[in-house]
């Protein structure tokens, strides 16, 4: 008789990562299909989806950023003020100063490069905890944006402003509205460059050497280090494409706000980490996937559309739903490594 292969045994064949990635994306299609059928059809318009993309590219990319940092054990909660200090760079460059698109993307590369020299460096050649570097980074960057300039202002600049009016019409997607006018569907520049970002990471962490070291190093540094993987230089590699990620998401969030100001990307730290960890990254280490980490945007999203359509714009209750989500991935990370436990027994 041949043998059957129990159910359990084949689940059990899933791994962390994957099983994380599955639920994620099985609860962000459940709320926006119920999104559609309890809201209205505003959710069917394929622009609605497209906005979502339009006002996150910038949180997808800085999130990326963050899961990396993540999945070797470490944070970043620096990404959020490095956004801001981006924009009022940029914006003065522009301006200001007589820069030109190219300097602004250089420049935004540049202190994204620069932070994540220094905190990699801290971090991991000589062990400092994580979030107390990015927590020094965080209020650098935000005295550094007010020294630059205090005053909130829109740019000016005519190829920034023709660059940031760019729209990338999809084909077949558009809607008719009251009126009966065709409206087509779009995206912005920066979601292209968000999808490039999760495009090449993916294949970073699925088919590179230094994706697996990541893997090895937040599940166990002690063995990657037995394993004849340099800790200290995946680390530095993970904080450093963090920072310069953070560089490339503020420019991004630069071109869809078209201003700089202090307050920009407030709070956009915690989003990323949010983000992160409903997409499926563990707090502890060595388990994520950037394709989760998209999808987390994405939920997180939605769940503020849907508060927002029901009416509850008070910001209190977007924060109460998404502690309420995050408590729930937080209890699914739980009972995952439970369940990894117990199949090492």
């Amino acid at each position: 008789m041949e043998n059957v292969v129990a159910p359990k045994k084949s689940l059990r064949n899933i791994s962390d990562t994957n099983l994380l990635l599955i639920i994620t994306i099985v609860v962000f299609v459940f709320m926006y299909a119920m999104a559609i059928i309890c809201l209205g059809s505003g959710f069917l318009k394929p622009q609605n989806f497209f906005n979502i993309l339009n006002e996150n590219a910038s949180l997808i990319i800085l999130s990326c950023g963050m899961s990396l940092v993540m999945i070797t054990g470490g944070i970043d909660i620096s990404v959020g003020q490095v956004t801001a200090l981006v924009c009022m760079s940029c914006a003065v460059l522009l301006d200001k100063s007589g820069g030109n698109v190219v300097t602004s993307i250089c420049l935004a590369v540049a202190i994204g490069l620069a932070f994540g020299i220094v905190q990699g460096t801290l971090v991991a050649y000589l062990e400092i905890q994580p979030f107390i570097v990015s927590l020094a980074g965080l209020f650098f960057a935000k005295g550094m944006t007010t020294i630059v300039n205090a005053n909130p202002f829109n740019v000016e600049h005519k190829a920034f402003v023709a660059m940031r009016s760019t729209r990338i019409e999809i084909p077949f997607m558009g809607s008719y509205n009251k009126k009966g006018m065709y409206i087509p569907a779009y995206i912005e520049i920066g979601v292209v460059v968000a999808i490039v970002v999760v495009i090449l990471l993916f294949c970073l962490l699925r088919w590179t050497r230094i994706g697996r070291n990541f893997y090895a190093v937040g599940g166990n540094a002690l063995s990657a280090r037995l394993l004849g993987i340099n800790v200290k230089k995946t680390k530095f590699i993970a904080h450093l494409l963090c920072s310069v990620l953070a560089g490339i998401g503020g420019y991004v969030y630069f071109m869809h706000v078209g201003s700089g100001s202090p307050s920009h990307a407030d709070g956009a730290e915690m989003n990323a980490i949010a983000s992160s960890i409903i997409g499926g990254t563990l707090l502890t280490g060595g388990v994520g996937n950037i394709v989760g980490t998209f999808f987390g945007v994405l939920s997180l999203s939605t769940i503020k559309n849907i508060v927002s359509s029901l009416g509850l714009d008070e910001a209190w209750w977007t924060n109460i739903t998404v502690a309420f989500m995050l408590c729930l991935f937080l209890l699914i990370q739980s009972l995952v490594l439970r369940r990894k436990a117990g199949a090492k027994k």
